[in-house]
């Protein structure tokens, strides 16, 4: 009879324990048991933005991919390719894993159960994703009139750069051989782009620097590479395994201090960085 007491009673407490572990652990429980301290968010690099095509369809961990995030801590980084769920869970281990807090946007222009999973009456949401160390204001989300052979888009977002508020961009262009439409699309992200002095304009551009597509950005902005141009002059470090340039982050009324491209075992295309002075 003792012996069945103290069964019941140790049981008790380890279900007690075990409730105490997954209230501090699951996303879902009170907020207070997993905050990080405000300061986390200091260590974010607060004049360095990113972008980063996370390959899609991969079969990359999403703790991966946070790693390679904060190993350069970016105040500002656009993802292309990117499934909403993969987003929140990169997010999600920034913060439980590295102390890094980020809020997130995202471009949604498709619904795609092959890219994002989910089932197949509610398949997952597929596009780009900005994350940023601070709140982001204006968002806009625009699908592209002709994505080529899959829906694109950009999105814009007004958050801080170095302490500006500056207006930024992330799109991802239509896929390769498609000259014709990622004209028309560059045709319409220039028009955007165009309002505003200053901005920052990120993304894979699915084209290399001297293609005629690209004449109405590099008319509005440049490389943050003053090395990168349109011309044969121009010395473009390659931003993809297959050693062509495609992503950009082009710079409009802001001016380019370090920048570097991180090849990285997780998707095909490199993570390109630059620090930015913005006043």
């Amino acid at each position: 009879m003792v012996l069945g007491r103290g069964m019941r009673l140790l049981t008790g407490a380890l279900v007690v324990a075990c409730v105490v572990l997954v209230g501090h652990s699951a996303r879902g429980g009170d907020p207070s048991a997993r905050s990080l301290p405000v300061e986390a968010v200091r260590d974010v690099v607060p004049n360095r933005v990113m972008t980063w095509n996370i390959c899609n369809p991969c079969e990359e961990s999403n703790v991966d991919r946070a790693a390679e995030i904060a190993t350069y801590a970016p105040q500002v980084i656009g993802l292309q390719e990117a499934c909403v769920r993969d987003v929140e869970s990169i997010r999600d281990h920034l913060e439980d894993l590295h102390g890094l807090v980020y809020h997130v946007e995202y471009g949604t222009v498709l619904r795609n159960w092959g890219r994002c999973g989910g089932t197949p009456w509610s398949p997952g949401a597929y596009g780009q994703a900005i994350l940023s160390a601070a709140p982001m204001t204006d968002v806009v989300n625009v699908e592209y009139p002709d994505g080529g052979s899959e829906d694109r888009g950009y999105m814009a977002v007004t958050t801080l750069v170095g302490g500006q508020r500056l207006r930024v961009f992330n799109t991802h262009l239509a896929e390769r051989r498609q000259e014709a439409v990622r004209a028309d699309q560059t045709g319409v992200l220039a028009a955007a782009v165009a309002r505003h002095e200053r901005a920052i304009v990120l993304g894979d551009f699915n084209a290399v620097p001297d293609a005629p597509e690209l004449t109405r950005i590099w008319a509005l902005a440049a490389d943050t590479d003053p090395q990168c141009r349109p011309s044969l002059t121009g010395n473009c470090k390659p931003t993809t395994d297959w050693q062509s340039k495609f992503d950009y982050i082009f710079l409009r009324g802001v001016v380019p201090l370090e920048r570097r491209v991180h090849p990285t075992p997780y998707s095909d295309h490199h993570l390109l960085q630059t620090d930015l002075d913005t006043t």
